[in-house]
């Protein structure tokens, strides 16, 4: 497995395969790789011949008042990790190398990135948007791999690849789960015990919402005042927010007719949460 630091060498390798045809994949990380990260280079291995993962702790992505100086960076066990998967590349460029002195580019963000996540944390998706994009100019990958966990995020991708042609075609793979319910997460890492009891109250609040639309419940309000009352339920949890929204959009719906993707996010100590479901509303007779 080669570990690739420049930019311009990662895109040498790229080039050197694109020309005898070689398919390449992508799996975007900002390391402290987890099972879940796992599942999505295994996904990835399946679709192509020769496999990129990047490491980088994007400092863009993050507020003011964020953890990037405490984000986990065990990078040793991520090589580890990637080597005995079979990935080909390990991409850890520093900062300086993905924003030299005098970077003024950001990619202006479409209407899914201004709701929910967007304006929680204002820069953050300018941020996953200019970097993406950057990855991708300088992997130069065919297909790339994200999770499900992160909905927004891939959505947001995929509006960008769409908009400005990047040729890229964009897998979302399931949400990979701890064995009570919890959504695998490198912040999981920060969670105190108790807190790790209690995290797995955001998914229930989304099986909750679930339940009721598999009930044939269409009313929006209706349903999120249920997810709503799962969390409520325990003080320690703040509520970011909770949506019931359009799978494509994003769009809050007042009514829910089909597919439907319920999102949350909460705060539990210092640890902010977050999690989705996607839910088939049961088909209304006539």
């Amino acid at each position: 497995m080669k570990i690739v630091r420049s930019p311009s060498v990662m895109t040498a390798w790229s080039a050197g395969l694109h020309r005898e045809s070689v398919r390449i994949g992508l799996v975007p990380t900002m390391g402290a790789l987890h099972e879940g990260h796992r599942a999505l280079i295994r996904a990835a291995r399946l679709r192509c011949d020769a496999l990129a993962v990047s490491i980088f702790v994007n400092p863009t992505q993050f507020g003011p008042r964020e953890d990037l100086t405490k984000y986990p960076r065990p990078i040793s066990r991520d090589r580890a990790l990637c080597k005995k998967e079979g990935v080909d590349v390990c991409f850890e460029p520093s900062v300086q190398a993905m924003y030299p002195e005098g970077f003024q580019t950001a990619v202006n963000l479409p209407t899914i990135a201004r709701r929910w996540e967007g304006e929680v944390r204002p820069h953050h998706f300018s941020g996953v948007a200019t970097v993406v994009t950057k990855l991708f100019g300088i992997v130069r990958p065919q297909i790339a791999l994200f999770g499900q966990k992160d909905f927004q995020q891939s959505a947001l991708v995929r509006q960008l690849v769409k908009d400005l042609n990047l040729g890229v075609e964009i897998i979302v793979h399931p949400t990979v789960r701890e064995a009570d319910g919890l959504a695998m997460s490198s912040r999981n890492a920060y969670l105190s015990p108790d807190d790790r009891i209690l995290a797995v109250t955001l998914y229930r609040s989304l099986r909750a919402g679930a339940e009721r639309i598999k009930k044939g419940i269409a009313d929006g309000k209706s349903i999120q005042a249920v997810m709503r009352q799962v969390i409520t339920a325990e003080p320690a949890m703040a509520i970011d927010y909770l949506g019931v929204c359009d799978p494509y959009t994003l769009e809050p719906l007042s009514t829910v007719t089909s597919r439907v993707v319920l999102l949350g996010a909460v705060r539990l100590g210092l640890v902010r949460l977050i999690d989705n479901i996607l839910v088939t509303a049961p088909r209304r007779r006539s």
